[in-house]
């Protein structure tokens, strides 16, 4: 059946266009005709200025109320400090309204891996696949984290605190349309992460990209930190380029490597 030319669409077939053009990066809509700007009034009227109240009399006090809210990061920073195993956390996270990244979110994005793992990774924040399926790293460039790790004998799924990853994001719920997380929002969960690396208590910590070193560290720059060693949550961590910059540069698959080999190096040595 068509409508004027056009194949009528029915609701799924709708909705999966819409995510496409959304995952693009489409950000507003435009019309089926164009606009003709030479058609459009020379002038246009101006509208009239509201009226001035008059200036309040002794007889008439001014009572001014200012409802700023609840600080974001203050109410954050007690429902971590509340949370006194990960369980705990993970249900504080889930119970936290005043992100709006929240609202756009399908799943809130926890963690993944053996919690009891010496080596905890730290990303930046889900995507369209981790946000559909509750986990993190779990797209195509979740799929070359696994491969890289597998590398040096480390894997989420391994049951073994010595061979395990632990896996989380600094940001719980996805940017919409996939955009870096904005420094607010890492102020904002920032005490959600502080809290999660101290439950989770891993020997080593790898920042996964630049929102995980603006989180950890307070900087910015992955190609410049990655490599070098640094303490982040009292703990050593290394910086590392994000696999999906990975899959955009496969050339910077070797400096990567030279990071794991230096991961390696250092749990062997603990």
């Amino acid at each position: 059946m068509e409508t004027q030319g056009r194949p009528e669409l029915d609701y799924y077939a709708a909705l999966a266009a819409l995510e496409w053009q959304i995952e693009l990066g489409a950000d507003e809509a435009i019309l089926d005709l164009p606009v003709d700007c030479y058609a459009l009034p020379d002038t246009i009227e101006r509208p009239k200025p509201a009226p001035v109240a008059p200036e309040p009399t002794q007889s008439q006090p001014v009572l001014r109320v200012v409802d700023e809210g609840p600080d974001p990061v203050a109410v954050a920073r007690e429902a971590a400090g509340r949370a006194k195993a990960l369980d705990d956390l993970r249900e504080a996270i889930a119970g936290y309204d005043l992100c709006e990244l929240k609202k756009g979110a399908k799943n809130t994005v926890f963690s993944d891996g053996n919690p009891a793992a010496r080596v905890m990774i730290i990303g930046e924040a889900p995507g369209r696949d981790e946000d559909i399926q509750g986990k993190p790293f779990v797209g195509r460039a979740g799929q070359l984290l696994d491969r890289m790790f597998a590398a040096i004998g480390l894997s989420r799924s391994a049951p073994d605190a010595l061979a395990g990853v632990y896996i989380a994001n600094v940001l719980p719920w996805r940017p919409p349309g996939n955009r870096d997380p904005e420094p607010a929002e890492i102020a904002q969960m920032l005490p959600f992460l502080a809290r999660h690396v101290e439950l989770a208590d891993p020997d080593l910590i790898v920042l996964m990209g630049n929102a995980a070193c603006a989180a950890a560290l307070d900087k910015r720059g992955i190609l410049r930190l990655r490599g070098t060693w640094a303490e982040a949550f009292g703990r050593p961590a290394l910086p590392m380029t994000h696999p999906a910059y990975l899959l955009r540069q496969p050339s910077a698959k070797r400096e990567a490597w030279a990071d794991l080999l230096s991961l390696r190096a250092r749990l062997n040595a603990l």
